[in-house]
């Protein structure tokens, strides 16, 4: 079964819990790939550079597949997991889960762990908007400026956003299509193919 849309969080959201003098600062974000991931975990390590533990879990891809839990010095499963269970709880994707932890010098051992480290999750996502996003795939089309107008058709036909346009003797455009429509697309191309418009189709890989 082809998946067509995902639920993710529109924007940046946080979360706090306290237990026996220990802080869980908890940061929930909206990411799209590893490279955001890793700027985003850079990030509050410098700010919270004191802190003992940044512990997270992020999953990304619309079919979920992606997915990893850390638990950054706590006891293994303790920290990672009970984060990610979180986000799968909520059914999210492209989503990052960051928990910060302060000691308080209390030991809250592996259960009391795991409670806090689900809890400031908890607490982050639910700050969240939760949104619902269509999963689009782009697309490179090469063809001549004699057949525009078929492409400018089908943009306004199919709904496409223009990502990236380059027009001379010979065109390009960047287009991007939503999961849902994607086999309507391209049989009309195929269509269109058959009846001698030319239309070089490439796949751009995210």
């Amino acid at each position: 079964m082809v998946v067509t849309s995902f639920l993710t969080l529109e924007k940046p959201s946080q979360g706090l819990y306290k237990e026996k003098g220990s802080k869980f600062l908890a940061f929930a974000y909206p990411v799209k790939n590893e490279v955001e991931i890793k700027e985003k975990l850079a990030a509050l390590r410098k700010e919270y550079f004191d802190a003992r533990h940044h512990c997270y879990a992020w999953m990304v891809g619309a079919e979920k597949k992606q997915f990893r839990a850390n638990d950054d010095g706590e006891p293994n499963h303790s920290a990672g997991d009970p984060i990610l269970g979180q986000i799968r709880s909520k059914n999210l994707t492209n989503v990052l889960v960051v928990v910060v932890r302060y000691f308080g010098g209390t030991k809250l051992g592996v259960g009391g762990l795991i409670a806090a480290y689900k809890t400031a999750a908890e607490h982050a996502l639910e700050e969240g908007k939760i949104i619902e996003e269509e999963v689009r795939m782009q697309f490179e089309w090469n063809f001549p400026y004699a057949n525009m107008n078929e492409v400018m058709r089908l943009i306004k036909e199919f709904d496409l956003s223009l990502v990236k346009q380059q027009f001379d003797t010979e065109c390009m455009v960047w287009v991007e299509v939503r999961m849902a429509h994607k086999e309507a697309l391209v049989t009309r191309l195929q269509l269109l193919k058959d009846l001698g418009v030319s239309i070089e189709v490439k796949l751009i890989e995210s």
